[in-house]
């Protein structure tokens, strides 16, 4: 099923870090936009699914949504228009298949390895492609955990005012003094951990995976290092990439537990700033630890960032 490169050969277990500063990382629509937050802990998180939108829209801007580096799940992106193309480049009737799906097996499964072999996110992340016009589902070799910040963040809310107005009538009745408010919310400084999975088995071919190659593991790697560069905004000027330990087993079933490989790595308050009791405002307040002492037989340890 891969087009672009040798099929993943290793299992891959990483923790990323990376910190934001007087931002959102990650707002909450049911909270008014709140930065998410474990209220029982106080602790940041950051869903999967936002990391994964970074990460899409930087492939999708170094290949220009260009085959096999299509992205799947964009902007305004109509999900049956894509299904469509498939079923047209394998000219295949949608209407007369559904009549006679129970028996067209070996068309389901082109129609899938169609939309792996185009789409980058299809084959990293996986895909339920049941909208309608039926291309089949996929499970990604890449899974990922939701972001969970080092130590509790504090959630702040400003007050925004606008010096336009927008109508005349607006105009007249403020004598051109505009009071229309807004809001918006930051957490002064938060240091995230995220845990990532790459499972070889599913990018094998062989056994009907995406896909996924090595020159795909070799650009997700540069989208994790880059992927904030081009998402700036005025909540997230400051989130920066400040880590990615990841262990590489030679089995593609691995060849340790991924918790146990993860302990490895910890994260704690340098001892001057912790005995202040003083918050963490600066990635240097940290100290990381990797126990590379040790490693289980066929594990090593790469820095990706």
């Amino acid at each position: 099923m891969s087009t672009n490169g040798q099929p993943l050969q290793n299992r891959y277990d990483f923790v990323f870090l990376f910190d934001i500063t007087d931002g959102n990382p990650n707002g909450d629509p049911d909270a008014g936009n709140l930065p998410r937050i474990d209220p029982e802990t106080g602790q940041g998180l950051v869903t999967d699914v936002c990391l994964k939108r970074k990460i899409r829209n930087y492939v999708g801007l170094v290949h220009e949504e260009q085959p096999p580096y299509e992205i799947y799940v964009k902007e305004k992106a109509v999900l049956n228009n894509q299904h469509e193309r498939a079923y047209k480049a394998l000219e295949v009737d949608p209407k007369e298949l559904k009549k006679v799906r129970k028996d067209k097996t070996d068309i389901d499964e082109q129609l899938t390895r169609w939309m792996c072999q185009n789409f980058f996110d299809i084959r990293s992340f996986g895909a339920v492609m049941t909208t309608g016009i039926n291309c089949g589902q996929v499970r990604g070799p890449i899974q990922f955990t939701f972001a969970r910040s080092i130590d509790p963040i504090v959630s702040l809310e400003h007050a925004l005012t606008r010096c336009a107005v927008t109508t005349e009538r607006e105009a007249e009745r403020q004598g051109g003094d505009n009071r229309t408010m807004g809001r918006k919310s930051t957490i002064p400084y938060g240091l995230y951990r995220m845990h990532g999975y790459i499972n070889a088995n599913l990018a094998d071919p062989a056994r009907n995976g995406t896909g996924f190659s090595e020159t795909d593991l070799e650009l997700f790697k540069q989208a994790l290092a880059q992927m904030f560069e081009n998402d700036r905004s005025a909540a997230r000027g400051e989130m920066r990439p400040r880590g990615c330990f990841a262990f590489k087993h030679e089995s593609k079933l691995g060849n340790a537990r991924a918790d146990e490989l993860f302990d490895r790595v910890t994260i704690c308050l340098k001892p001057e700033v912790r005995d202040q009791n003083k918050p963490a405002r600066l990635f240097k307040d940290y100290e990381v630890h990797v126990n590379e002492d040790g490693l289980p037989a066929g594990v090593t340890l790469e820095r990706w960032v």
